[in-house]
């Protein structure tokens, strides 16, 4: 990003603090969350675990995904803490959308890690718009590759909307994010899923993502968080997915109008999954671009950033089928009887 003009060329990454000037993006330093940030959505025994195999430094906090090394807790709660600065950015007016590409890590549970999650930095974001700002209709919506079943469970019997689109077979991590998954108690209806087959491709996807951001106009959140995993890209072998940088721009540019729409252009941004370093900065140089409506000014510079026609994938018959059955089935459940009121 420095690269394109977006960000001050003598930006220093291990001073960023006070970077900012008119003429390129604001950079800050992010915080450690507190004890008591963390305790606002995780069991406190929990928490105390993390601290003691952060001190032992050797374990696993899950099957075998997310290793405990010395340092790990410190590490979790500045992920945390750049969320939390994030959302305070947004609710106190100060900036309208703010990007945390170190956030997203959706797997995080009340009282477990999983999926290289420890803590879940967007729900702890929502419980400081709630406490702090007031805002009662949080949405958040969530493209990485893989469901964000964490976010999903601790929201799970409130009415705050989570939508994911995921790839979904049964088995394929977590195993979550079916369409049967629609919340409980006073959360029913607000869980929207949209699993998808492996293979799915540009097109079946963008179809699905519009229904997805008919669902939050629908609800009028007072904020949004936007999960950018940008794991289904064709590139990428930790999803099957087969989506193109063409689909990140589009997810870039509806999700920032989408924001203005409904609620004043407030929107944080969180980074998730993406495994391919080279694919991941292009992605996220293409969410700047569309996030500070630069894409114009930057002209053949950002057109660089997309794949070239040549690479991508051709589309998979089955999978378009599958997403085609899956739609049909979301219209019915979400879209024509809709419980979001």
């Amino acid at each position: 990003m420095r690269e394109l003009g977006l960000i001050a060329p003598d930006f220093d990454s291990t001073n960023p603090e006070s970077i900012s000037t008119e003429d390129f993006i604001p950079v800050f330093r992010p915080y450690e969350a507190t004890l008591e940030d963390l305790a606002t959505v995780h069991d406190p025994a929990y928490i105390q675990k993390v601290l003691a195999m952060d001190a032992a430094g050797e374990g696993y906090f899950d099957r075998a995904d997310t290793p405990a090394w010395k340092g790990v807790f410190r590490r979790a709660a500045m992920a945390v803490g750049g969320t939390l600065l994030a959302a305070d950015l947004v609710g106190s007016g100060q900036a309208q959308h703010v990007f945390h590409p170190a956030g997203g890590l959706h797997h995080a549970k009340y009282d477990k890690a999983s999926g290289f999650c420890i803590f879940n930095d967007i729900v702890i974001a929502i419980r400081r718009w709630q406490q702090k700002y007031g805002y009662q209709r949080v949405a958040v919506l969530d493209v990485d590759g893989h469901h964000g079943d964490g976010t999903q469970s601790l929201l799970y019997n409130e009415p705050l909307l989570t939508v994911s689109l995921h790839m979904y077979d049964g088995r394929f991590f977590p195993g979550t994010g079916s369409l049967e998954e629609r919340g409980e108690e006073a959360g029913l209806g607000y869980a929207v899923n949209l699993p998808l087959p492996r293979f799915t491709s540009d097109q079946e996807y963008l179809e699905a993502f519009d229904l997805a951001v008919r669902v939050v106009e629908q609800y009028q959140p007072d904020a949004l968080i936007l999960q950018f995993g940008v794991d289904g890209h064709f590139s990428d072998r930790m999803v099957g997915l087969k989506l193109s940088t063409q689909v990140y721009e589009y997810i870039s540019a509806q999700a920032h109008a989408l924001a203005h729409r409904v609620c004043q252009g407030r929107l944080v941004v969180v980074g998730g999954g993406g495994y391919e370093p080279e694919t991941v900065a292009r992605c996220w140089a293409i969410l700047m671009a569309n996030l500070s409506n630069q894409t114009a000014t930057l002209g053949p510079r950002y057109e660089a950033l997309h794949d070239p026609i040549a690479e991508l994938p051709l589309p998979n018959e089955k999978a378009i089928q599958e997403a085609q059955e899956m739609l049909r089935s979301v219209r019915k459940l979400f879209i024509k009887p809709h419980n979001l009121t």
